[in-house]
């Protein structure tokens, strides 16, 4: 994925700025249970929300990520899942179907494998609709919330935002994603693996 699809629904953006003055109670991050139940829970259709990140070339990414979706489909080994991804990068749509995802139980890892590319993430316990990953890249931490749907509520968004606060992200560091910019469905428009310049979508 996109640098994991670490770190964009500008209706909230200024709930993070509003609050940035603030000195938050920081509710600590709990590594999720990776029972079986958790990493079957994993598999399907998800939609990139928002994340955050100081690690400068994954900034310089999210910038041009305007939109994600992605499925996690079983791999061919225990502990394994496929990944398609569907993005817009600025006024072009792609979609990638060729990484994978590795699942540590042990520790509560799961690494993106991407060619000869590896993202490490720590899977964040949360409600079973949502998708939180704390990213860990050359001492820098990076947070991705993703969901079932694009419409998350107003309190989920605010959690997830307090932690944002939590861990000293500043607003240009935030990335939040808009589903008026969503790209057609794989397969629909675009032939697997291939890239495709549109117009975003009304919405």
């Amino acid at each position: 994925m996109l640098a994991f699809l670490i770190p964009v629904l500008t209706l909230t953006v200024g709930l993070v700025d509003a609050r940035a003055t603030d000195s938050p109670t920081c509710a600590p991050l709990v590594p999720a249970k990776m029972d079986n139940a958790t990493v079957d829970g994993l598999l399907g259709h998800w939609v990139y929300i928002m994340g955050a990140s100081q690690y400068p070339p994954h900034m310089a990414e999210m910038k041009e990520l305007k939109y994600a979706t992605y499925t996690l489909f079983p791999g061919r080994h225990e502990d394994e899942f496929n990944v398609t991804e569907i993005m817009r990068l600025n006024e072009t749509c792609v979609v990638r179907n060729t990484s994978k995802i590795h699942v540590f139980r042990h520790n509560s890892t799961l690494v993106h494998e991407e060619g000869k590319e590896l993202s490490m993430a720590e899977l964040i316990h949360s409600d079973k609709d949502l998708f939180i990953l704390k990213h860990l890249k050359d001492n820098h931490v990076g947070l991705s919330l993703s969901a079932r749907t694009s419409k998350v509520t107003k309190e989920q968004l605010e959690e997830f935002e307090a932690q944002l606060r939590c861990h000293g992200f500043k607003q240009e560091e935030i990335f939040i994603t808009s589903p008026k910019d969503a790209c057609p469905a794989a397969g629909e428009e675009m032939g697997e693996g291939s890239t495709a310049t549109a117009e975003p979508q009304q919405g």
